[in-house]
């Protein structure tokens, strides 16, 4: 036992004053290794401790802390607390340790312990199975489990560049849609955006991006972007609860195919009581779960700072978005969709002034989405209508993908922000344009944060000079040295023929200034000479053909401006002439690059320079002699001319697919062959182009070569290994292969019986063998080597054998590979397949093949849109492309199973107006509901049956079967109760089903024979009855008949017969059926072309009790619907008469009496009335009087007498109670003590000892 007194100071090695030093409750002394005691850096030697003898019943491994009121005890693991006052001990509550789990098993291999496997392995019978059934049952429960997570495979169609994935952020009004979307936005790209408009596409990551889209409270916009949602961001507001927007939404998605959904709780500081945020938190996740499934993720923002919500929660709620992965949906996956980011209108200028109401063309921009769209296909744009596409583009991705590079985040220049109809985005590729937009205050003041992104951009809104201008100012050298060329050198040594040009002229008829086409007139004649032409002409061709190979040609803003690397290094070093001026710090230090990575090659640079330039000065020096010489000088080498045209014209590279197919678009090189100057220019590599290589290998076209010499024995050398005889690669080597084939057709050795089989060769040696047995010692030797060498073949063809069996058992021995797992490698192999079909096609030549796939940004131009889309355009309400099928643009009979909804205030009626979203329409048609009987027949439901499914038959768009759809009655404004009207799914595509209804016809009888009448009033005319014959009838009070012929007068009248005969009081229907069409209304819901702020306020047709409200119609009741007092008659009705034959044969009990009939009393029999006297009267009064009083006490005194037996019968019911529960307790007693008796005894027989009794 060791108390700590303190440190002492130690100078020059003697000890003087102690140091006073209290450890605190964390710095508790460890014994060191070394023997002395440690705490958190200081040491104590054994010489600073004192012992202490007397402890006072404590541990002897117990540290105690001096100084203060209390000692702290640390023992083994435990602490607990000494009071010094009364030396009570107060133990607390002790850490459970893990006996199990990861942390335990954690531990133990920290310290060397045994793990699970080793107890297994020391005592298998403690693992050993103790219940077969129990293990059963937790092994079918595991593969229960396992099973229930499959899903049936589908083919993973997604391209190797995704679309980005559509976020859908909804929620009803003020519950912080947008300001989570800026928080994410921010989260994502380190950029504040202000007010959300349309589509936002951000690259999160360095294989995904995101689009977030906003959804209000509009039921329109929410139908459709739960068609094309991948992830829905579900916002409650905690503080209020679950509105009805939430479910709303929720039905809508479970219709349209369930995307992944997580809800996120907002307004979580409105609560000052932790109890009751805690409560409210799990009442809202157990209902999100119950509408979700069970465990779906719910996210808590729990306040606000500044506006925004806290980083660390809006960063996790990234994080799970950005690793989320989607199940694919089958009407997206099925289908192409665009959700539009950007709208251009493409309408002539002067045809919108001259006639403002003409429908438009216009262009949408956005990323593909679904599956291939094909060019000139057919699209429907919820809210206006079907179109026919004009035509297709693909576009440069305006938020590329970052470059696959090993590294863990993106840098700042990779993290875009695309949001055209938010005004975010810097440069904007059109098919013919570029846009470029920056706000306002960015284009004369210095931005305070410069970006990557905006940087070009800036740089070319801040130019003075126009490019065309540039070019014109700018000159270049192709050689050191050599004379600068102007553009207009290279217009004239291009030869190419100039286009119109614009001169500006003023009209003094309409009073503005007009630009006039002024053509440039074309030299035909020097064109067709051709003979005439001198060698200077020739040079100048030879001098065109270098410099349109090694030149940098500056044209107009249509052409393509090409460049090369050279060039460009030169051009970078002058000056960069033609540029901007403004560069970004990036660019700089990718030239600087560059620039040190060329330094090596300099000197070879300079050398074909001076090279380049003395061929210039040489071919010049020609040109002049041959000017001095004459004209006859032309003649000269005019074979060897000739031939190099020939190969010029041989080398030039033709369009073979245009030569076998006919006119084919030429597909452009591929992006890999293609450098990037500034993001808007391309440097064109036509000897590196896949066009140039595929063409090269022309068989049909032979090259003449003369530079080589076929005498030379290296020459023949290099084309040896091209023949049949030839060396190839090691694996088609013609040696090596036959070797092959004798190795795999000889000897072999059957590996079960052990049975050696000799080929051909074999046999041959051994006859050979046994043919030269005498010959001499070096033939015995030569055989022994043959016979090692046979060793080595046969070792060789055993691996072989081996090698093939493994083989042959790795593709056929599956193992445990179940159907699942098959199904699952059939699904991966073919969507390998499907991606290396057009792996190594260039889009130009992919997209008319398969169409333009998932992931490109493409611009789809529509004509004949409503002037009202471009009017009316609002940002805020999403516009989606959706495509449709080869039989989708149709109208036809649908046959559809409808319930309504549980939720839905009143039922829905049969030929109202209804609002249907169905595929990509929302449209208003005439339902009728049906419901099929037990016979097949289709009955008319005048109304939807409650907590049922009834058949609905309508006019509308064909949509596949199985398409699920919603039914809303109104999407006008908000109701206060819940507005999803029905849900269902499409059935049929025709009208086979015959809707029918039940119609009853009533006749009168008005002549009856016993059981046959005539009946009138039920048909018009003979025809109607005829067609009537032999169906059957009834009356109202049940008895049945059947239709038996028409009668001539009066016209619809028949004869029928009956069970029985009928009274002219009753009433004959007929019960038919009367098949109901169709209506063929289809409405298309435009709710996009409404004026803006409008657009939840489209009204289609109204139903009939709304037109009643609308108009002030009151329904008149029918007379006879209406209830009335009935006041039946006494009906007298004759008497029963039997047959006197019918008589004899009843039993006695039944036969009727002969009994007298009662006749009148006579009056002498009947009795008199006595009259009383007044005396009489008054003794009978007080009679009665006195029975009156008798009978009361008598009945008092019973009631008495009956409350006393009562409570003598419960006293007595307890008393007999009690004496049960005495008798059982004596009972228990006595069998207690029999027990006690019995168990003695059979422990004294188990001794052996004699019983006593």
């Amino acid at each position: 036992m060791y108390v700590f007194t303190g440190g002492l100071k130690h100078i020059s090695g003697n000890y003087t004053e102690p140091v006073h030093y209290t450890p605190t409750r964390h710095e508790m002394l460890h014994k060191s290794s070394e023997g002395s005691l440690t705490n958190r850096g200081r040491s104590f030697t054994s010489s600073q401790i004192i012992p202490l003898l007397d402890t006072s019943g404590l541990d002897h491994s117990t540290h105690v802390r001096s100084g203060g009121n209390r000692q702290w005890k640390q023992s083994t693991g435990d602490l607990c607390a000494v009071d010094r006052m009364d030396g009570k001990v107060k133990e607390q509550k002790r850490h459970q340790a893990k006996h199990s789990g990861p942390k335990a098993q954690k531990k133990l291999k920290k310290h060397g312990g045994s793990t699970e496997e080793d107890e297994c392995k020391r005592n298998p019978k403690a693992f050993a199975v103790q219940s077969a059934v129990r293990m059963a049952k937790t092994f079918h429960r595991a593969q229960d489990i396992k099973t229930k997570k499959h899903h049936i495979p589908l083919v993973d169609r997604t391209p190797l560049e995704p679309p980005p994935v559509v976020i859908v952020v909804v929620g009803p009004p003020k519950v912080g849609k947008s300001t989570l979307i800026r928080c994410l936005i921010k989260n994502f790209t380190r950029q504040k955006m202000g007010d959300i408009c349309g589509p936002v596409t951000i690259v999160s990551g360095k294989k995904r991006r995101l689009t977030f889209m906003e959804c209000n409270n509009d039921i329109n916009t929410m139908i459709d972007l739960a068609k094309v949602a991948d992830l829905v961001l579900m916002l409650i507001d905690a503080s209020f609860g679950f509105e009805m927007e939430t479910f709303e939404f929720l039905n809508i998605c479970q219709v349209h195919g369930f995307p992944r959904i997580m809800g996120v709780l907002t307004h979580l500081d409105s609560f000052k009581n932790n109890k009751t945020l805690r409560k409210t938190k799990k009442n809202l996740k157990h209902r999100f779960w119950t509408e979700v499934y069970q465990g779906a993720k719910l996210f808590y923002l729990s306040g606000m700072v500044y506006g925004e919500y806290q980083t660390q929660e809006v960063k996790n709620l990234g994080r799970f978005i950005s690793v989320m992965k989607f199940r694919p949906l089958v009407w997206q996956t099925s289908h192409p969709y665009v959700l539009v980011d950007r709208m251009e209108d493409l309408t002539d200028p002067e045809r919108v002034r001259t006639d403002p109401k003409c429908d438009r063309t216009v262009s949408l921009y956005g990323y593909l989405r679904g599956t291939h769209l094909k060019n000139k296909g057919q699209v429907h744009v919820p809210g206006v209508g079907d179109f026919q596409v004009l035509d297709v583009n693909f576009l440069p991705d305006p938020c590329p993908l970052p470059d696959a590079q090993k590294k863990r985040a993106l840098n700042e220049k990779e993290r875009l922000l695309y949001a055209p109809m938010a005004g975010v985005g810097g440069v904007v590729y059109d098919k013919d344009a570029v846009y470029i937009d920056l706000p306002a205050n960015h284009v004369n003041q210095q931005q305070e944060e410069v970006r990557p992104t905006t940087e070009l951009v800036q740089s070319l809104i801040d130019t003075h000079a126009t490019l065309d201008a540039k070019m014109a100012a700018s000159k270049v050298s192709l050689f050191s040295g050599s004379v600068t060329l102007d553009p207009t050198d290279i217009e004239q040594q291009s030869g190419e023929k100039e286009g119109p040009r614009e001169k500006q002229v003023w009209d003094p008829n309409t009073q503005r200034e007009r630009r006039a086409v002024v053509f440039t007139e074309e030299k035909e004649e020097e064109d067709d000479v051709t003979g005439s032409s001198d060698e200077e002409d020739n040079s100048e061709d030879m001098k065109r053909q270098r410099v349109e190979e090694e030149m940098l040609v500056f044209a107009d803003s249509e052409d393509d401006l090409e460049m090369s690397e050279e060039e460009s290094e030169e051009k970078g070093q002058s000056g960069r002439a033609g540029d901007s001026g403004h560069c970004s710090e990036e660019d700089e230090e990718e030239t600087e690059d560059e620039e040190e990575e060329d330094d090596d090659q300099e000197s070879d640079d300079e050398s074909v320079e001076e090279e380049g330039a003395a061929l210039m000065e040489q071919t010049a020096s020609e040109s002049e002699e041959e000017g001095e010489k004459g004209t006859l000088k032309w003649k000269e080498g005019l074979q060897q001319k000739a031939s190099e045209a020939f190969l010029r014209h041989q080398e030039a590279a033709p369009n073979l697919r245009k030569l076998v197919y006919g006119s084919v678009v030429e597909a452009d090189d591929s992006e890999e062959d293609k450098e990037e100057l500034g993001g808007l220019f391309r440097v064109s590599r036509p000897q590196k182009s896949k066009k140039f290589k595929a063409n090269a290998v022309d068989c049909s076209r032979f090259i003449p070569d003369t530079s080589h010499n076929w005498d030379l024995e290296e020459m023949l050398n290099s084309i040896r290994d091209c023949f049949v005889t030839g060396k190839w690669e090691e694996s088609q080597d013609a040696a090596t292969l036959l070797k092959e084939d004798e190795e795999l057709y000889g000897d072999f050795e059957d590996l079960e019986t052990g049975e050696v089989h000799k080929g051909q060769t074999g046999l041959q040696d051994q006859a050979e063998n046994s043919e030269k047995d005498d010959d001499d010692d070096d033939e015995v030797e030569e055989s022994l080597v043959k016979v090692d060498d046979e060793e080595v073949q046969k070792n060789k063809r055993l691996d072989k054998k081996r090698r093939l069996k493994e083989r042959f058992d790795a593709e056929y021995d599956d193992g445990e590979a179940t159907y699942f797992d098959d199904l699952k490698e059939e699904m991966q192999k073919q969507a390998e397949l499907n991606r290396a079909e057009f792996e190594d096609v260039d889009d130009e030549t992919r997209v008319q093949y398969e169409g333009f796939r998932p992931g490109m940004y493409v611009r789809l131009e529509i004509s004949s849109i409503p002037c009202e889309f471009v009017i009316n355009f609002d940002p805020h309400y999403p516009v989606i492309l959706g495509g449709l099928g080869s039989s989708e643009g149709n109208i036809g009979y649908l046959q559809m199973r409808l319930k309504k909804h549980r939720w839905y205030e009143r039922i829905l009626k049969t030929r109202d107006p209804l609002i249907l979203s169905l595929g990509w329409r929302r449209f208003q048609t005439i339902p009728l509901y049906h419901i099929e009987d037990h016979n097949g027949r289709h009955r008319l439901l005048k109304y939807t049956p409650q907590h049922m499914h009834c058949g609905a038959s309508i006019w509308g768009p064909i949509t596949p079967q199985g398409t699920g759809f919603l039914a809303v009655q109104s999407v006008a404004g908000t109701k206060a109760n819940f507005r999803i009207a029905a849900t269902g799914v499409v059935l049929d595509l025709d009208k086979s089903v015959t809707v029918v209804k039940k119609l009853k016809l009533i006749g009168y009888p008005y002549k009856i024979f016993k059981n046959t009448c005539f009946i009138k009033g039920m048909f018009n005319t003979v025809l109607e009855v005829a067609k009537f014959e032999g169906a059957s009838v009834r009356t109202v009070s049940g008895v049945r008949g059947q239709i038996k012929k028409a009668l001539s007068t009066p016209p619809g009248a028949y004869r029928a017969t009956f069970e029985d005969r009928l009274l002219m009081s009753d009433i004959v229907f007929l019960r038919s059926w009367y098949p109901v069409a169709v209506p063929q209304l289809y409405n298309p819901v435009t709710s996009l072309l409404l004026p803006v702020g409008q657009k939840d306020n489209w009204a289609g047709m109204r139903t009939m009790g709304q037109l009643k409200h609308d108009l002030g119609i009151h329904n008149k009741p029918n007379a006879d619907s209406l209830y009335k007092p009935i006041v039946r008659g006494q009906r007298h009705f004759n008497p029963l008469h039997i047959p006197k034959e019918l008589q004899k044969a009843l039993p006695f009990k039944s036969k009727p009496k002969q009994q007298q009939s009662k006749g009148k009393t006579p009056r002498d029999l009947q009795r008199p009335s006595v009259i009383r006297e007044p005396h009489e009267r008054k003794v009978a009064a007080l009679l009665h009087a006195l029975s009156t009083v008798h009978n009361y006490k008598r009945k008092k005194a019973h009631m008495v007498q009956h409350a006393k037996h009562k409570e003598f019968l419960q006293q007595k019911g307890k008393e007999e109670e009690a004496k049960l529960k005495r008798q059982k307790e004596a009972r228990k007693k006595l069998y207690r003590v029999m027990g006690q008796m019995d168990q003695k005894k059979l422990r004294s027989s188990l001794k052996g000892a004699p019983q006593e009794d």
